[in-house]
């Protein structure tokens, strides 16, 4: 399965387009550029262009996408499912996604108020809740929900 472009945009919307590499939360251990893309290969004080960020981007949706697809094989997930899952995937990390209870209860057939529960689990970043990621694990769940 592939991220529609709805989803795509869902993404976007909250991986705000940055030309220049930073540190959203000085604990983080990589920098980020572009629509959410970190790690080892992005420097201080590295710059994209808008098409070199839309590449990256790409790019890495297509790495959660594999990841999305392998960990719910054999479900029958609706396109705006899938689409949630990669968004959560993509912001989180493909480890905490395959090991996430989230995962376990879709699997297990939870409930709509679990499965919103354990959308709106991953808001933390280190010890401290961000308004930010309440907002998108609240829209993920409402993705997900949708159709």
């Amino acid at each position: 399965m592939k991220t529609s472009s709805k989803g795509i945009d869902f993404i976007k919307s909250f991986e705000t387009l940055q030309l220049k590499a930073y540190k959203a939360v000085p604990t983080e251990r990589y920098y980020t550029i572009g629509y959410g893309h970190c790690g080892p290969d992005v420097f201080p004080d590295m710059t994209v262009t808008e098409a070199e960020a839309e590449q990256m981007l790409a790019e890495d949706i297509a790495d959660f996408e594999q990841c999305v697809s392998r960990s719910t094989a054999g479900w029958n997930l609706k396109q705006c499912q899938f689409d949630a899952l990669v968004s959560l995937a993509f912001n989180v990390g493909v480890n905490a996604f395959r090991n996430s209870t989230l995962l376990k209860m879709i699997k297990q057939g939870a409930s709509e108020y679990v499965i919103r529960n354990e959308f709106g689990k991953w808001c933390h970043s280190g010890s401290r809740v961000l308004k930010g990621l309440q907002r998108r694990r609240q829209a993920e769940a409402d993705m997900f929900f949708s159709e």
